[in-house]
């Protein structure tokens, strides 16, 4: 499988593309306006607490003031709580937190929708091969890395780095990109971490409250810590300058991929070059066509994100069932896709069409969990349900693309639809006969949009003239250019 990554990198955004045989599976963009700030330290002011949601409020600086729950506090159970499956027991958040007390956090969460970040006293400090941890006493190993000699040798490779630093008191996770380090690489990523931690225990204990302790890479820098791997053929960049910090950032620290990481001086769009302008533009759509003719509804909503798949014009060559189970294992496919393009989180409920035979359903499952060991976020899928639903997660941290290019529709506040101009004309009916039982009024106007008068007048005629012989009143029709369909007053004279 051959893989790029792209980077476009402008005054005002940065956008990363991470493309797999020709075609965009993921799409990371970050707004000099609105930055991410998720691994971002923060040194803030515990404003509210809240027994009755075992949480509090903390100001670290933000518009909003950021969530912190009594399960993300250390002391909650104790450094070794974090790092075992066993069930621990959250005190009450009172004895963990005050008001005005000072507190050192680190965001988990950006801020989503009306939400604030979230955070945790848990800190971590990632580099290229490891995430140090300075409060937790234990080594972990990424789960991705199954080969039992490589997680010993690379366990013990952190073990003896781990006592020749002295750090005792602090743990490390080996990441998934560690696999086949060399034990050189290792121990210069502790140090490095050692040393960025000393900073920044230095820099808590001068800040003022609310301020920023650590701030994470950019994210053309990250891209290259987290994304790149011995598979990825190249890493183009359209930045001069940026593309001069990657090779700094490369040499320091993966020498290894700097032949794969290359300037692109193109007078045509990277972007464009690859065709990711037009898979972001689908990606924005609800409809995602299959190639065998069928297609995928996506629905996100704050809740969950739903998923619905039909079999559209494909009618198959064989029988029924044979053709629900080849477009069901299509949208398998194109839905792990769309997951990570899209970068949907939460709650996710798929509806695949349903299916009678047991052996279809199980290979439609493993087609999806399959596909879904590519992504770079956490995710947990359950078998097929009784219903033909199949529930998964996956991890949230940032907000969905769709959420980052696009806000809710001011004319249908987001629903997606809108009354029908016939149901604003009953509408309209309902409030004159309102406003006449309470008013006096010699006459009405009523202030509509060009569709709604156009209706009143036409269709709705004889039934306007009806209401008026009841009422006794003349109304007159003004149509207000700048009304949705869905606005209208009624004026009395």
């Amino acid at each position: 499988m051959s893989e790029e990554i792209l980077i476009n990198v402008t005054p005002v955004e940065t956008r990363v593309a991470l493309v797999e045989n020709g075609m965009l599976q993921e799409a990371y963009i970050e707004r000099a306006s609105r930055k991410g700030i998720v691994g971002n330290i923060y040194k803030g002011k515990v404003v509210r607490v809240l027994p009755g949601m075992e949480a509090a409020f903390v100001d670290v600086g933000l518009e909003r003031a950021a969530f912190i729950h009594a399960s993300d506090v250390v002391s909650a159970g104790g450094p070794d709580s974090a790092v075992t499956d066993a069930p621990k027991t959250v005190p009450d958040i009172r004895t963990l937190l005050r008001e005005g007390q000072s507190l050192v956090v680190q965001a988990t969460k950006d801020p989503i929708g009306t939400k604030g970040a979230r955070l945790t006293t848990q800190l971590s400090i990632p580099s290229r091969y490891l995430v140090f941890m300075p409060e937790i006493p234990h080594i972990g190993i990424s789960q991705r890395i199954e080969d039992e000699e490589e997680r010993t040798r690379l366990k013990s490779i952190v073990e003896q780095g781990a006592a020749a630093l002295g750090d005792k008191s602090c743990g490390y996770i080996i990441r998934t990109a560690a696999e086949a380090a060399s034990a050189e690489d290792l121990t210069a990523d502790m140090a490095y971490l050692h040393r960025l931690n000393q900073s920044i225990q230095e820099r808590i204990s001068s800040a003022a409250l609310p301020s920023v302790i650590y701030q994470d890479l950019p994210l053309f820098v990250r891209t290259i810590r987290d994304l790149i791997r011995p598979q990825t053929e190249k890493v183009r960049i359209d930045s001069r300058e940026s593309y001069q910090r990657v090779m700094e950032f490369v040499g320091e620290f993966v020498v290894e991929f700097s032949d794969k990481v290359e300037y692109y001086p193109g007078e045509r769009p990277l972007f464009d070059l690859y065709s990711v302008e037009d898979e972001i533009q689908k990606a924005l759509s609800r409809k995602v066509q299959l190639k065998s003719g069928g297609y995928v509804i996506i629905d996100q909503t704050e809740a969950m994100t739903t998923i619905d798949i039909n079999t559209g014009a494909f009618v198959g060559h064989r029988n029924l069932e044979e053709t629900i189970f080849k477009t069901n294992l299509e949208a398998a496919r194109a839905i792990s896709r769309q997951l990570r393009l899209r970068n949907l989180g939460g709650i996710i409920i798929i509806d695949f069409i349903d299916m009678e035979d047991p052996e279809h359903k199980r290979q439609v499952h493993r087609m999806l969990e399959k596909m879904l060991e590519r992504d770079h976020a956490k995710t947990k899928i359950t078998g097929v349900s009784e219903l033909g639903l199949v529930e998964m997660t996956r991890k949230r941290t940032t907000e969905s693309l769709g959420q980052i290019l696009c806000e809710p529709c001011p004319i249908c506040d987001g629903r997606g639809f809108l009354k029908t101009s016939e149901t604003v004309c009953y509408e309209i009916f309902r409030e004159i006969l309102r406003v006449n039982r309470v008013y006096d009024a010699e006459n009405y106007l009523v202030m509509a949009s060009q569709s709604v008068v156009d209706r009143l007048l036409d269709e709705e005629s004889d039934n306007v003239a009806d209401l008026e012989t009841f009422i006794e009143k003349s109304i007159r029709f003004q149509v207000e250019a700048f009304y949705s369909q869905e606005q209208y007053d009624v004026v009395l004279l």
